[in-house]
């Protein structure tokens, strides 16, 4: 009896490793994959603005640039229609959005109640190693602004602002946060070259720091709030100066 059981758990396996049903289960993964990078890569492109707003995107040419089918292409460039970032037109074709300029200051507003909250848990919380990488961090945007290396300026300010929440103890703010300002990261790309801006930026991350180094809550929910301000200020400025990148209807 019992080699006849074994003989059936042997063939069971044997059915179950041929079955064409996991085949098609074990391919999703890897279809999810390339559609997670596909987006992951384009949204860079998008927010970046590496992809000017207007500029078309071709399914066909983005599945041969990458190797893929169009399937992979079309779920990433159906998600990031979800965000707002691309237009799609059945009968024209695919868009990269206009930043819509009525979204900011809302967007802008609900980064800001966080981000205060966040610089105000860090200041209680923050241990002396915690402080010592928020230096290293402003100093590699010191770096960047004087190489004028906009796009490590832009990581190490997220880097900077991510480790805020982590360091009070709430990382899920900030994931919250990134699904809040995908557009005013487009925005902020606009604002970057004009000059001194780096530097200030800088400026007020180091007031923020200096707070939280000295562990006053107050100063650092303060020090937070003037300069997330200036975002909403900068607005009307940036969109004179660069109203081709704006949808002034959204």
């Amino acid at each position: 009896m019992r080699a006849g059981v074994t003989s059936k758990k042997a063939d069971a396996a044997r059915s179950l490793r041929k079955s064409p049903t996991k085949i098609r289960r074990g391919a999703r993964p890897r279809r999810t994959t390339a559609s997670s990078r596909i987006y992951s890569e384009l949204r860079n492109e998008l927010v970046s603005l590496r992809r000017r707003p207007g500029e078309a995107i071709s399914e066909a040419e983005s599945a041969l640039s990458y190797g893929l089918s169009r399937t992979p292409v079309r779920e990433a460039i159906l998600k990031l229609a979800d965000e707002g970032l691309v237009d799609i037109f059945p009968q024209s074709g695919i868009f990269v959005s206009r930043i819509p300029l009525a979204a900011l200051p809302e967007a802008i507003i609900i980064r800001k109640a966080l981000e205060e909250t966040t610089a105000h848990m860090a200041a209680e919380r923050a241990t002396p190693s915690q402080i010592m990488s928020l230096h290293a961090i402003v100093q590699r945007q010191r770096e960047a602004d004087a190489a004028s290396d906009r796009e490590d300026f832009h990581l190490a300010d997220e880097t900077f602002h991510a480790s805020l929440a982590e360091i009070a103890g709430y990382p899920g703010i900030w994931r919250l946060i990134l699904q809040v300002k995908v557009h005013v990261d487009r925005y902020r790309q606009l604002t970057l070259p004009v000059a001194g801006r780096m530097a200030q930026v800088i400026a007020e991350h180091e007031r923020i720091l200096a707070a939280i180094e000295a562990h006053d809550p107050a100063a650092a929910r303060i020090a937070m709030e003037k300069h997330l301000e200036r975002l909403l200020r900068d607005i009307s400025a940036t969109r004179h100066t660069n109203p081709e990148f704006f949808d002034q209807q959204a």
